[in-house]
């Protein structure tokens, strides 16, 4: 069965659509990856979008919608999907339950990871990285691990592009934009809402808790 899962930036839905990926031989169908796939084939859609998003526009539904349809007809994916980052507002969840019912396909489960704005603050804010073995870890959440890293404090260095103020405005665009969608999925039987800010693990456990069932 298809699955649909969603929340906001920082929430560990990349991490978690793996997991669902190597576990249960899920694919992941991002609609960002999507459109980059066509501007590195320079298809004339891939150009129209290399366009648009050259200038700060964003790709339309339609262009969108035209992308998902050429993935949910391919049988390999039939029933095996994880939409990840779509849909973003209602009318595309309104498109996409439209398209997959064109080919007799449904959604099974639509999990939302709910997490606080300060919590994705922490997460992203605190991120340090290892330059020399590359493990990633967390001033907030990480301490113990940090003081006892055997690389040496040294080598942790912080993302450039970790951002409050970027951090924050995606989270609010993100939560204004998605709110409606919430309500319209919250009221499907198949709809679960697990607490983002557990760890990882918990998450995953209660996510394939979910889809046992």
């Amino acid at each position: 069965m298809n699955i649909i899962l969603f929340g906001p930036p920082g929430a560990g839905k990349g991490t978690q659509a793996q997991f669902i990926v190597k576990k249960h031989n899920y694919f992941q169908l991002s609609t960002g990856n999507l459109l980059r796939d066509e501007i590195k084939l320079k298809t004339p859609l891939g150009e129209k979008v290399e366009k648009l998003i050259s200038n700060g526009k964003f790709a339309s539904d339609e262009t969108v919608n035209t992308l998902l349809r050429k993935s949910i007809i391919n049988l390999k994916f039939r029933d095996r999907i994880i939409f990840d980052g779509y849909p973003r507002n209602v009318d595309q969840a309104k498109n996409l339950e439209l398209i997959l019912g064109e080919f007799k396909q449904t959604i099974g489960h639509i999990i939302f990871l709910n997490v606080s704005r300060n919590i994705i603050e922490k997460r992203i804010m605190g991120r340090v990285t290892c330059e020399k073995c590359n493990m990633t870890m967390n001033e907030f959440f990480n301490k113990e691990q940090i003081n006892l890293h055997p690389c040496g404090k040294e080598f942790l260095k912080k993302r450039k592009d970790d951002n409050l103020e970027v951090v924050i405005a995606r989270y609010d665009t993100y939560m204004n934009s998605t709110k409606p969608v919430l309500d319209f999925y919250s009221k499907n039987e198949n709809f679960t809402e697990i607490d983002g800010a557990a760890e990882i693990e918990q998450i995953t456990n209660k996510i394939n808790d979910v889809l046992k069932v």
